[in-house]
């Protein structure tokens, strides 16, 4: 009787840990306690026409008691893995959450992210098991997602080790060297990888993605998710920490999370469990760490965690990781990198580009290899609110794009307008040229900066149609008051850029170095980690912070003349 009732309290965890954070009898993130009141907020909206859900407790027990009953870890002292309220709350929605109808889950995808070392590995791998035996899929799929074939076999061989360590498991479970199969159902669980040779015709019902911080592409995203077609309640799990990659995927569901728990946009078949540091917390004060690591006192012990954070905050490499990987906050990777995640975020607003047209502004390129990328821009400075709104367009050769290392989204860029693959193996200054042809039908081009390097025939065609073209100097002296610029309007939110996507990238990896007599001059941050679109901004900026100088205050917003300026 005891344990039927210990049973029945267990079923109820989910909202109970919901109604407690929400209390503030829990610590969380506030993206956790939104995701709470979200539970409770839908639990109030059962049985009304527009909310076709309604929340099953025994179906959000189901997945818990499987793995409390038959899971045991293989790393660390435990008997069995004894699920903690705040994963009680993670399943029981997942899993709970069914439409009223039909009784099929409403929850098809799930982003579960927080600090490292909070027991991820060991609760998806059991979720694992279960989606393979037990989620009334006949022939399930199940795939261990990751980077890196290396990687994607961590949860493979944790479900393994967990067979191993279960007799009942061992019974009905056959493993072999690349598959696990569930021989009543003819199901399997399978490891694959961005780097897999063959990605097609997969079938999955259940997808479990690791570290997707580390991905750069849609690639194997895609390749899943167009391959739940003919499942009737498929489940993709994104179980994540921060990390350095801030221009991939993550990112991009990142500030969906924060859209949806906001309300700012509806998903109804979207989960998200965001363990983080609150933007304000001081990160050096240990009550706020169990923000992002809610296993804090179970499988994280703080005493330890906070020898490491008092080991590792004197070098600033080993400090931006500690800070990422264990507080799960987004920092660059390197300690002179020239933005961080959280001042670049700052810089989200849009500016529809027609209200520039017929205003002034400067343009510049940056050519580099004519086998590479070549970027060029026009920037425009707002006088009233002292922001700028810039135009950014990049170029790469086709033969560049087969071979590339970056394994950047290419073909989406150009859908999206904001790159050309230029057919053959260089680009074509006439390109660019015609770029500048074309926006100065729209825009008041009024001076073209440029590093002269390689630069000469594009120079003379610009002069030869009518455009003043100005050279900048690479070199602190030129660059360096234009940097400190422009990272004061990024610092204050004042670069509009439209969020595009390949831009960002750019910004992204602008890395600062010293030169000889130790000025900051910007640099990549790898040989494959381009700065291309950034280096025409940053020329084109060398002007622009001029005219903002001596723009004078106007009672609206308008955008700087600057050949009223010149006049004047």
């Amino acid at each position: 009787m005891t344990n039927l009732l210990a049973i029945e309290a267990s079923k109820l965890q989910t909202t109970q840990y919901a109604t407690a954070v929400t209390a503030h009898l829990i610590i969380t993130s506030k993206k956790v306690y939104q995701a709470c009141k979200r539970h409770l907020n839908d639990l109030k909206r059962q049985g009304t026409r527009e909310f076709p859900f309604v929340f099953d407790e025994e179906k959000g027990y189901r997945p818990v008691g499987y793995i409390e009953k038959f899971c045991k870890p293989s790393m660390g002292d435990f008997d069995r893995l004894e699920l903690q309220p705040w994963q009680h709350f993670i399943i029981g929605s997942l899993y709970g959450w069914v439409h009223k109808d039909t009784g099929l889950r409403r929850f098809r995808e799930g982003l579960i992210f927080m600090g490292r070392k909070n027991g991820k590995t060991a609760v998806v791998s059991g979720l694992s098991l279960y989606g393979a035996s037990k989620d009334g899929e006949n022939g399930a799929r199940v795939y261990q997602l990751a980077n890196s074939k290396e990687q994607a076999k961590d949860m493979f061989d944790e479900c393994k080790a967990m067979i191993k360590a279960s007799p009942l498991l061992r019974k009905h479970f056959d493993e072999t060297l690349h598959e696990i199969r569930f021989r009543k159902t003819m199901s399997k669980i399978l490891p694959l990888a961005t780097d897999s040779k063959k990605l097609d015709g997969k079938n999955c019902s259940m997808g479990a993605f690791d570290e997707i911080h580390e991905y750069k592409t849609y690639k194997l995203i895609n390749v899943i998710k167009n391959s739940t077609g003919a499942r009737s309640q498929p489940m993709i799990l994104y179980i994540t920490t921060a990390g350095y990659q801030l221009d991939g995927p993550l990112m991009d569901y990142y500030d969906k999370a924060a859209d949806v728990l906001d309300g700012v946009i509806p998903a109804e078949h979207a989960f998200y469990f965001m363990a983080e540091l609150d933007p304000g917390d001081d990160i050096e004060n240990p009550d706020n760490w169990i923000k992002a690591n809610p296993n804090l006192g179970v499988t994280i012990k703080l005493e330890e965690m906070i020898k490491e954070w008092e080991d590792r905050k004197h070098i600033p490499a080993e400090r931006n990781d500690f800070i990422t990987k264990r507080l799960n906050i987004f920092v660059r990777s390197d300690a002179e990198s020239f933005l961080s995640f959280e001042v670049l975020k700052r810089n989200n607003k849009e500016r529809d580009p027609k209200q520039f047209e017929g205003k002034g502004c400067i343009g510049a390129f940056d050519l580099s290899d004519s086998e590479d990328f070549t970027s060029a821009c026009l920037e425009f400075p707002i006088a009233e609110t002292g922001e700028v709104f810039t135009i950014s367009h990049s170029w790469i050769p086709a033969e560049k794009v087969k071979q590339a290392n970056e394994d950047l989204p290419y073909k989406e860029y150009e859908e999206m307008g904001l790159l050309t693959i230029i057919p053959g193996e260089y680009v074509k200054k006439e390109f660019i040229f015609d770029w500048f042809v074309e926006q100065s039908k729209k825009y008041g081009i009024e001076k073209i900066m440029y590093d002269p390097a390689k630069a000469f025939g594009l120079v003379e065609a610009l002069k030869a149609y009518g455009f003043e073209c100005e050279v900048v100097r690479q070199g602190h002296l030129t660059l360096g008051p234009a940097m400190d610029d422009l990272k004061e309007l990024f610092i204050d939110g004042k670069v509009i850029y439209n969020n595009n996507r390949l831009f960002r990238w750019y910004i992204n990896n602008v890395k600062l170095v010293e030169d000889r007599n130790r000025n900051k001059i910007p640099t990549k941050q790898g040989r494959y980690r381009k700065i291309d679109g950034f280096a025409a901004f940053l020329n084109a900026h060398v002007e622009v912070m001029k005219r903002l100088a001596v723009a004078p205050p106007t009672g609206e917003v308008s955008f700087v003349s600057i050949s009223d300026l010149l006049r004047g």
